[in-house]
């Protein structure tokens, strides 16, 4: 039986944090080291924005981020945050000029399609918006940037891992401890971007 009120969730609320989820990156970042000071980060399926407040505290007051997403974000945050609402498959590369002059230094994603309960279906949908996310990351990612995306996984979980770790030189699925146990989800990471690796569905934006 899924356990709807974990330790996290309980430890969200306590801490007064916008979703369990924030727990997930943190992780992610503890053991990746996804962001510095100073860094520009786009965020994708930022809504409510626990990745964003996480992301904001963690690059400081000289860093920016992007969040985008469908649902709007109600909360206010400190620090350099910009948002969109839109559908990340409709982003353009001129957009984020000004936000980051020489592209991200960070791409996450923590998008995921509206379940249908099919499996297979689910896993699906998100391997597109997970497609969706490496391709903006190969076209808005700085030389030496990293990224990290939630994927459903499933029969082409290793297909994509081994096509988008071709673009950094580390590359590696990770389970979050704040994943459900019963859950499907699990992130892609990569680290260190090559840009003269990224062919195949993009092409570099020059900015």
């Amino acid at each position: 039986m899924r356990r709807l009120h974990d330790r996290f969730f309980n430890q969200a609320k306590r801490e007064g944090k916008l979703a369990r989820s924030v727990y997930k990156l943190a992780e992610l970042d503890r053991r990746e080291k996804l962001f510095r000071r100073r860094d520009r980060v786009l965020d994708l399926g930022a809504s409510p924005g626990s990745w964003l407040e996480y992301i904001l505290e963690a690059i400081g007051p000289e860093g920016a981020a992007c969040a985008v997403d469908l649902q709007p974000i109600h909360r206010k945050f400190k620090g350099r945050a910009h948002f969109l609402l839109r559908d990340a498959r409709e982003l353009r590369g001129d957009e984020f000029v000004r936000i980051a002059p020489g592209g991200f230094d960070a791409l996450v994603s923590d998008m995921a399609p509206n379940t249908s309960g099919i499996r297979i279906v689910d896993q699906a949908r998100s391997l597109e918006l997970c497609g969706c996310a490496l391709d903006l990351a190969g076209r808005l990612l700085r030389e030496g940037g990293n990224f990290a995306c939630k994927i459903f996984c499933g029969p082409e979980t290793e297909a994509f891992r081994r096509r988008a770790g071709g673009f950094f030189k580390t590359a590696r699925l990770r389970k979050p401890a704040a994943c459900r146990t019963e859950s499907i989800e699990a992130y892609f990471i990569g680290l260190d971007f090559v840009s003269g690796r990224y062919g195949n569905g993009g092409r570099k934006v020059d900015f």
